[in-house]
């Protein structure tokens, strides 16, 4: 029988609350075997090793997704199939490495063949269960338990709040690894070339900033009100920069200003020195960094303009708030 709408809504936010309630309960659960993997995990890499992920069923999709997101992270892993191990996969593994068994009953016999197997090998083992008493558990070198004390299903079969859980214990250990390590966005990027996510973080200011006509630069000493106006348009840009005798940045001149000063002042105002009325100062972002530091000042001074300095403090190129959606960066 159809499910109501009402009804579709009701079992899927119950789906939720349950999934929700598992990582709850895992998150209570974190104390000093957590810690422990934590340090295994630093040493492993330190040591040039690899992480070596293995798991069956729907638990070897939560191990493939680990495996990608600690790759992602510079983490060298891979995914060990357990049929596959026992018949030559074994190979990958190499001494000082760590294996991360996922099984949430800890029964799997898979997984429990596997165990000894690592250990002849010199690997250090993870058990990632949520069976705490199982046998993986209480053979593996460092329990990590998850908690889902009942599954989404409405039957209690398919595994639903047990893999969620699983996944987020993984993605925990994961993002604390990425802390540790002290990864920066640029080291984030070097992994992430293609597509526009490796774009977004490729890019510095001087690969998006406008330059030539495009950046409006006039000295502050001799511009009026209507000659910064005639270059912003000429340049089609909300601002302009003012300069000293040096080529340094003394201020800017926006559409901002300009309207607050024309509210504010008697006829024949475009003839006043621009200085009267620009932005002394005003925001602006160092040539070289990443063109991610450029949307954050956008966002946190909520401005439409931006000037890109050089090491001299000379404004070289000229961001457009407008031009970033068409460069993929917001």
């Amino acid at each position: 029988m159809p499910l109501s709408d009402h009804s579709v809504l009701t079992r899927a936010r119950r789906c939720l609350a349950i999934e929700q309630e598992a990582i709850r309960a895992t998150s209570t659960l974190l104390a000093r075997d957590f810690i422990r993997v934590v340090r295994v995990a630093e040493s492993t890499v330190a040591g040039g090793h690899k992480l070596i992920f293995s798991g069956v069923g729907k638990s070897a999709h939560i191990a493939e997704k680990l495996t990608g997101t600690f790759n992602s992270t510079g983490v060298p892993s891979c995914f060990l199939d357990p049929t596959q191990a026992l018949h030559g996969d074994l190979g990958i593994c190499a001494e000082g490495d760590l294996a991360i068994l996922l099984s949430n009953s800890g029964a799997s016999a898979e997984m429990l063949k596997l165990l000894p197997l690592f250990g002849k090998f010199g690997l250090n083992t993870v058990a990632l269960t949520g069976s705490p008493a199982s046998e993986l558990a209480r053979g593996a070198d460092f329990p990590l338990i998850y908690s889902a004390p009942r599954e989404a299903c409405p039957l209690s079969l398919a595994p639903t709040a047990s893999t969620t859980a699983a996944l987020a214990l993984g993605d925990a250990l994961a993002m604390v690894l990425l802390e540790s390590r002290g990864l920066t966005r640029e080291d984030f990027a070097r992994y992430h070339p293609a597509g526009t996510l490796g774009m977004t973080l490729l890019l510095r200011v001087k690969d998006i900033m406008r330059t030539g006509s495009g950046c409006p630069v006039l000295p502050e000493a001799k511009t009026t009100v209507q000659e910064a106006i005639f270059a912003m348009t000429g340049a089609k840009s909300g601002a302009v920069a003012l300069v000293g005798a040096r080529g340094r940045l003394t201020g800017i001149f926006t559409d901002g200003d300009f309207r607050r000063t024309a509210l504010n002042s008697s006829a024949g105002f475009l003839q006043r020195p621009v200085r009267d009325c620009m932005t002394r100062g005003g925001k602006t972002v160092p040539v070289g960094v990443l063109a991610v530091e450029a949307l954050k000042l956008f966002q946190q001074h909520k401005i439409s303009d931006l000037f890109a300095l050089d090491a001299q403090g000379r404004p070289v190129g000229y961001i457009d708030v407008q031009d970033l959606p068409k460069l993929k960066i917001l």
